[in-house]
């Protein structure tokens, strides 16, 4: 006679391989990120971080000149341009863009989430903001128009919850596993690439950028996890299956 937990064993890791990895991931996201961000914080709050925050901000400056950031012009241009991926009026554009994308697709409650998802995270950065107001560098001139606190960078933060948050949750409507890898790959280049320029543009201490992004990527987890919760109580649209494979 066929023992029936045998019979359940591969419906149970194909359960396992789909759901909790992710899970797990996120979960260790949010984790690690509060556990990061507060350590930052901490030694921010007693100077510690000084040092090495003036060390990587010297070492982007031209020594003989330090309005010169390191490299030809084209490349204080390039720093620019990315910087600006990391701005509201970018990340505004992007977010009703995929926002716009999930409605023509009838995701609707996804759409609504996804909104209170950004909106959400850009409150928490400005309230951090205030309660840290650390002042912004003046080691080197500013490269870039500044008019807020610097802990945590906001660009930073923000570049984590906008396209963290928008590549978790559209990767829930797209079925392809490797569209869905394809898509958070970028998410966090573009997120890596926003924070290195406020520190090129010499507008952050390194340490802002780091605590943005990990309170960013916290929040971007957090996010996906409320997202899968409310997904499997039916309160938004379900995934689709997924695929590994195949033309399409």
């Amino acid at each position: 006679m066929e023992n029936p937990s045998l019979r359940a064993r591969p419906s149970w890791l194909a359960w396992l391989g789909r759901y909790e990895l992710g899970v797990l991931l996120s979960v260790l996201g949010l984790a690690g990120g509060l556990w990061i961000f507060l350590t930052i914080a901490g030694e921010v709050a007693a100077g510690g971080t000084l040092g090495y925050d003036q060390r990587l901000l010297l070492a982007m400056r031209n020594p003989d000149d330090l309005h010169d950031p390191l490299g030809p012009g084209w490349l204080e241009e390039m720093g620019r341009d990315v910087t600006a991926l990391g701005g509201v009026a970018v990340l505004v554009l992007i977010t009703a863009a995929v926002v716009g994308y999930l409605l023509l697709s009838r995701h609707y409650r996804t759409a609504l989430f996804t909104l209170f998802a950004i909106v959400g995270g850009w409150l928490l950065s400005n309230l951090l903001k205030t309660g840290f107001a650390r002042p912004r560098p003046d080691l080197v001139p500013h490269e870039a128009i500044v008019y807020t606190a610097s802990f945590p960078s906001g660009h930073a933060m923000m570049a984590a919850v906008t396209y963290l948050t928008l590549a978790a949750l559209l990767g829930r409507v797209v079925g392809r596993l490797r569209l869905k890898a394809y898509i958070l790959l970028v998410a966090m280049l573009l997120t890596v690439l926003v924070g290195a320029s406020r520190i090129y543009l010499g507008v952050h201490w390194p340490s802002d950028v780091l605590a943005g992004w990990t309170v960013g990527a916290a929040w971007a987890s957090c996010c996906w996890l409320l997202a899968r919760r409310l997904q499997r109580r039916g309160r938004l649209e379900p995934e689709p299956p997924e695929q590994n494979g195949g033309s399409g």
